[in-house]
């Protein structure tokens, strides 16, 4: 089963990448950090959503997007994509089940919803107090986007945000990134982007800033004490 984003490169976790472009600002200052949101700042598990009407074998299978077209479907649609068209696009790809089964689960998408990712109030809370500009930016959609939004206080506490469905464009390409350096008023040599998604880093990196591909949050505070940033350090 080929669950997760399609076409992920290898990446390792947790440690600052500044490759191809972002190679000349390796070791410079950070003095903005930009956040990802999902699995980053908020937990996000589709699966949570469909345990309420579906047995785990057809879960699984929705979450796979060789069957069911559905990370294709959320490109799609953090894209700015009318949902419509995209029911239609899994619908001919991939069969009326998946588009039942993606219609569903958008109609339910709170429930998705599990949370502030364990530390990341507090990280945000600490880069503000020392200082350090911090900034959203994350491909979402607009109508699941404003649920988050209204649920989670984290989100709004940013210096500011950028989000995908809202300007017609996505992460990993080099567009949504460049506007986010002019409308944040940073500097990709002085930037790190933090994501779950290794093609997002690359995608960070390809415009001149260093990313972390995220998975521990004692890990991310580590990386981030030891790049020189001003705040609390891990106590052992």
């Amino acid at each position: 089963m080929a669950t997760g984003w399609p076409g992920e490169p290898d990446m390792a976790f947790d440690v600052i990448v500044a490759d191809g472009e972002a190679a000349a600002n390796d070791g410079k200052p950070v003095t903005d950090v930009v956040f990802d949101f999902g699995n980053v700042l908020v937990r996000w598990d589709p699966s949570a959503v469909m345990v309420s009407r579906y047995g785990r074998d057809l879960a699984d299978d929705f979450l796979d997007n060789d069957k069911s077209g559905f990370y294709d479907a959320c490109n799609m649609l953090d894209l700015g994509t009318d949902r419509a068209d995209v029911y239609r696009a899994v619908a001919g790809k991939h069969g009326r089940c998946w588009a039942d089964m993606l219609k569903f689960y958008l109609e339910n998408f709170e429930d998705s919803l599990l949370g502030n990712v364990p530390g990341a109030r507090l990280l945000v809370r600490d880069l503000k107090d020392a200082g350090i500009g911090v900034w959203g930016l994350s491909n979402w959609e607009t109508t699941t986007f404003r649920i988050a939004d209204s649920r989670y206080p984290l989100l709004r506490e940013l210096d500011g945000r950028l989000i995908s469905g809202f300007v017609g464009m996505i992460k990993p390409h080099a567009d949504i990134f460049r506007q986010a350096f002019e409308d944040f008023g940073i500097e990709p040599a002085t930037s790190l982007f933090v994501d779950d998604k290794a093609s997002n880093v690359a995608g960070a990196n390809a415009v001149g800033m260093r990313g972390l591909r995220f998975d521990d949050p004692r890990a991310l505070r580590t990386a981030l004490v030891d790049a020189g940033v001003p705040i609390p350090a891990l106590e052992h």
